[in-house]
């Protein structure tokens, strides 16, 4: 192997088109994400979620996080943790990690993937700071839960709040609320949305 194919593979380099977290820094932002440019970003907070399949409700901390390479899409992930009735870490919980594509006139279309064998694909909307969701289609794995179908709403409140609700139609319960959470800024972009950005999804 000739040194030059050597640094190529080179295990500790770092990858030479980084995400980022801002929109005011390289790369620049492609076009097509001024809608989502205010919810780039590290967020963190807690929240509170119940399903009727389960034995009362729970509290729970969660990270989410948005980053993009310079094309029309964000990366996005997120992860959670159970509280105990002291707010103190008792385990993980849910993990996800996906892409929202984003498309002309503020048209969504999210991919997200769960750990637990859950695959979804959402379509919808976003505009006016917030980012809707809802379930095109779902794949599950063999041992997977049986989900049929969720709705997402991201909400920025302000430029470093981060309101999220998410309803669930699972195990053969419909469609209803299952968790939401309320999220600060910990890092990254900090400009709210404009009105510019708002206009070219009208």
């Amino acid at each position: 192997m000739s040194e030059e194919d050597a640094g190529v593979v080179d295990s500790g380099a770092e990858p030479p088109f980084p995400d980022s977290l801002w929109a005011d820094q390289a790369p620049a932002p492609h076009a097509l994400l001024g809608p989502v440019l205010g919810f780039l970003g590290v967020w963190r907070g807690r929240g509170r979620g119940g399903y009727p399949t389960l034995d009362g409700g729970f509290g729970y901390a969660q990270e989410v996080r948005f980053s993009h390479d310079g094309r029309p899409f964000l990366r996005y992930e997120a992860r959670a943790w159970l509280l105990d009735d002291e707010g103190a870490p008792l385990r993980p919980a849910a993990r996800e990690s996906g892409w929202w594509r984003l498309q002309p006139d503020g048209r969504v279309e999210a991919l997200v993937t769960q750990p637990t064998g859950i695959t979804e694909i959402l379509v919808g909307h976003a505009g006016e700071g917030a980012v809707e969701l809802a379930t095109h289609s779902v794949a599950l794995t063999p041992t997977a839960k049986d989900v049929t179908a969720t709705r997402r709403r991201y909400t920025l409140a302000d430029a470093g709040t981060l309101d999220f609700v998410h309803d669930l139609a699972a195990v053969g319960q419909p469609l209803q609320h299952h968790l939401s959470a309320t999220l600060r800024r910990a890092a990254g972009q900090s400009t709210p949305p404009t009105s510019s950005w708002n206009s070219s999804v009208q």
